[in-house]
């Protein structure tokens, strides 16, 4: 038996008056993320408990069949593990966006501009972090580059007990009311602070102004967490498994959980990724004796971030063509017997540029019965179906098993 999660991070909306009061869901061209849906199982699942931060790493977590109550440690400690930070008990690790913020003299009265610098590259953000980290100097503070405009800072000593705001949750806002706020929060200000001044006149930024591109101007500092202690995939599910991702949070969790991590050659993140190398990438994996490839696709996300509508449609019909249709075209061919669930991690509304709590809708497909509901895949008609798994962590054992 083969497994295949097609997880469209952010894929869920609100219904928007730019699509008539539907959802991209609802008007994208998804014929074989339709096809799953029409012949196994729809449903909404609720992947972000409310009493927890509706973020990538928890919802992800969740979908993967590991239980973020118990689980979760922060977002940062699992980014740590992609990049091959080695994290001590005593360490403490923060996401540090490269972002631009407006330039209002005072730091505290500058604006979100753009929480990812205009998606700028990995080259152009790892000569900046180099940059920051031989200019602030602490005893026991460290920068360290991750990917485009996610980087990573570790803190030996420092403290979870802190208040920190994703930048993406106040783009276009004033930062005044989201300045740290906790223990250690005077350094990490101070260093938010010094970030932008060091960075307002780098080269790279003068040549990204000239080029009308956003400058990585300042440092931001969040998503705080300690070492995290997650039990293997294989000794939990039984089966051997694999990770598709370009983003440093899902090869973390992938690492961490023991799965094979592949890299895929000009996978981004955003929509110019390369959807067509990810969908042979999970093939080559199937192929190779892995049981169950877990495809992350962040496209749908970034576009719901930057409020691109257009974008978000076509990033899900993208996913439907290039990864869906190629991956579920090796199943049929491949003579075994599989199960596939698609779903997104949350919801990532137009309307609000961020995550949202919401259940969102998920179908799973077994190739051994072909006996559906007969829906497309949609929020509305997921809800419609009556099916619905209050706890997140219940849909790895559904796909599975075939039972919650």
């Amino acid at each position: 038996m083969k497994y295949v999660v097609f997880l469209g991070d952010g894929m869920a909306y609100y219904p928007n008056e730019i699509f008539s009061g539907k959802t991209p869901l609802d008007i994208a061209k998804k014929p074989n993320i339709d096809a799953i849906a029409k012949g196994g199982v729809i449903g909404l699942v609720k992947t972000v408990d409310d009493s927890l931060s509706p973020g990538s790493d928890v919802a992800n977590l969740s979908v993967m069949g590991y239980d973020p109550m118990i689980y979760y440690t922060g977002r940062s400690p699992l980014e740590a593990l992609s990049i091959g930070v080695n994290l001590s008990d005593s360490d403490v690790t923060f996401r540090a966006n490269l972002v631009t913020l407006s330039d209002e003299s005072e730091y505290s009265e500058k604006t979100m501009i753009d929480y990812s610098s205009g998606e700028i590259t990995t080259e152009e953000s790892g000569e900046l972090i180099r940059y920051l980290a031989e200019n602030i100097k602490y005893d026991n503070i460290n920068l360290h580059k991750g990917i485009s405009y996610r980087h990573l800072m570790v803190w030996d000593g420092g403290s979870t007990n802190v208040s920190l705001t994703p930048p993406h949750d106040i783009s276009d806002r004033k930062v005044t009311e989201y300045m740290p706020k906790g223990d250690g929060a005077d350094i990490i200000l101070e260093i938010m602070k010094k970030s932008h001044e060091l960075l307002k006149d780098h080269p790279i930024n003068k040549a990204r102004i000239e080029k009308g591109l956003n400058p990585a101007n300042s440092l931001w500092i969040w998503g705080e967490g300690k070492k995290p202690n997650l039990d293997l995939f294989s000794e939990k599910y039984g089966i051997k498994g694999s990770m598709i991702s370009a983003v440093d949070l899902l090869k973390g969790i992938g690492k961490g959980t023991g799965m094979n991590v592949v890299e895929v050659e000009g996978a981004t993140g955003n929509i110019d990724t390369n959807f067509d190398g990810k969908a042979k990438a999970a093939i080559n994996e199937l192929k190779s004796g892995q049981d169950f490839v877990y495809i992350h696709v962040e496209a749908p996300d970034e576009c719901g971030h930057h409020g691109d509508a257009k974008g978000k449609v076509e990033a899900i019909e993208l996913i439907d063509e290039k990864i869906v249709g190629p991956v579920m075209d090796y199943l049929k061919q491949s003579g075994e017997d599989y199960r596939v669930l698609v779903t997104p991690d949350h919801p990532t509304p137009l309307s609000i540029k961020t995550h949202a709590r919401d259940a969102v809708p998920f179908a799973i497909f077994d190739s051994r019965t072909n006996e559906g509901l007969d829906l497309s895949y949609c929020e509305t008609n997921a809800k419609a179906s009556g099916i619905y798994l209050d706890k997140g962590y219940q849909l790895m054992k559904y796909l599975i098993n075939g039972e919650i």
